[in-house]
């Protein structure tokens, strides 16, 4: 005979918060800003109803932290992407153009989950703060690399914001799937804008 397992097991602080921002992200995903709430968050974690306001605030901060852990690995995508272009400046900078439109960034989950944060930009100073770091971190990447490019431009906030803009479009296409073009095609636009941007 075997011995019943337990419901809830133990784990390491880190380790117990770190799946509850991952549980959040899968119920933003799979619910969308109404279906979250603690008792949704801690079912799909797997941990007692509650646990969550041990290492959170509230469900508020939960889903911050959750914005910023998902701007972390969208980072941590065109940092591998970069790294891998090698040290040609343009190819680096068409490389972190166009990891948005490759998995793990461009997915229907992801999407979902953005879809929720942006509802909640509005309602939530929390989220929104998070958006706007998450944003410029993006940006800021775009112009560290546009300047390796083009040392002799008087500034790469405008060429970033327009790339930003243009990748934002795309990805969003190809994330709903179904877009009128495939990875491929959006890696020439964007390649194809980025040489009349910079000339």
């Amino acid at each position: 005979m075997t011995s019943a397992q337990p419901a809830f097991t133990r784990a390491a602080p880190d380790a117990r918060r770190q799946s509850l921002i991952e549980a959040t992200a899968r119920v933003l995903s799979s619910k969308g800003a109404a279906g979250v709430s603690v008792r949704a968050i801690c079912a799909e974690a797997g941990v007692s109803p509650g646990l969550l306001r041990h290492y959170f605030a509230g469900v508020s901060e939960a889903i911050a932290e959750t914005y910023r852990w998902i701007g972390e690995q969208i980072a941590d995508a065109l940092e591998e992407s970069v790294a891998a272009a090698g040290d040609d400046p343009r190819a680096r900078l068409l490389a972190y153009v166009t990891a948005s439109f490759r998995p793990p960034i461009a997915s229907p989950e992801l999407l979902a989950s953005y879809v929720a944060l942006w509802s909640l930009t509005r309602s939530d100073p929390a989220v929104a703060g998070v958006r706007a770091e998450v944003y410029s971190d993006f940006r800021t990447g775009l112009e560290v690399l546009i300047g390796e490019l083009r040392p002799d431009l008087a500034g790469a906030r405008v060429p970033a914001v327009a790339l930003t803009a243009l990748i934002d479009g795309l990805w969003l296409e190809l994330s709903l799937g179904h877009a009128p073009f495939t990875p491929e095609e959006a890696e020439r636009f964007a390649e194809m804008w980025l040489d009349r941007l910079l000339g």
